[in-house]
């Protein structure tokens, strides 16, 4: 796992790179990051918000990457040249599609989406990933919501990216609840300290998923790590 910043993670399992919602080259906590030098074989973006989408275009070009959205964010796309099949592939809550034989599958998320133009940006999504022995959730930018129990019941995550800022998502105590209902003891923090309103203490934080049985990993950008 490689941290680029904000909600921006490289995951490579079973051979297959999937990088998250491309948020580098406008953060500047994270202007230390060659983007040329991210090379995925897939683009998995949750929502259409800038702070989540800016870099995809330019990283797929680069990389080769196709891009993994919602229909509403495949249209806008598909206006820029993109191409169903060739460098982009929409699917919706519910579906899954194989990316190399990982299987990658959107649920829901409680969130606007709106993209950098204004446009409709369709419904806000996040990723069950599952491979050969790893499977992982990637919350994208939620509210706690019981939809996440339904992971849990289909037997757990090895491990959940999860969105632990507050103000725009959910904080730190729906932080411990959502990977309770997700069945997991290790979490991975994203969307915390890129601007003001979503800066978290960073010890307090740990010390609480800690008392709930569960291990919280707050990356520092550029960090790369095993699970």
């Amino acid at each position: 796992i490689a941290y680029y910043g904000h909600s921006c993670f490289m995951v490579e399992m079973d051979g297959v790179k999937l990088l998250f919602d491309p948020y580098v080259t406008e953060n500047d906590l994270a202007n230390h990051i060659d983007v040329e030098s991210i090379n995925p074989d897939f683009i998995l973006i949750s929502h259409g918000h800038w702070d989540h989408i800016l870099d995809a275009e330019d990283i797929a070009h680069n990389s080769g990457a196709s891009i993994i959205c919602n229909f509403e964010i495949f249209k806008w796309y598909e206006a820029k040249g993109f191409e169903w099949g060739e460098n982009i592939n929409p699917m919706n809550q519910g579906g899954t599609v194989d990316c190399n034989g990982v299987s990658v599958k959107m649920v829901n998320a409680i969130h606007g989406s709106s993209l950098p133009d204004g446009s409709y940006g369709g419904q806000a999504g996040g990723f069950v990933v599952r491979g050969a022995e790893k499977s992982f959730y990637y919350s994208g930018d939620t509210a706690l919501h019981y939809d996440m129990k339904l992971i849990g019941e289909d037997g757990g995550v090895d491990f959940a990216f999860l969105c632990l800022g507050d103000h725009f998502t959910m904080g730190i105590d729906d932080g411990v609840k959502a990977a309770q209902f997700v069945n997991t003891k290790n979490v991975i923090g994203m969307h915390f300290d890129t601007f003001p309103p979503i800066s978290i203490e960073h010890e307090k934080a740990v010390e609480t998923f800690k008392n709930a049985g569960v291990n919280l990993k707050l990356p520092n950008i550029g960090e790369e790590f095993n699970l």
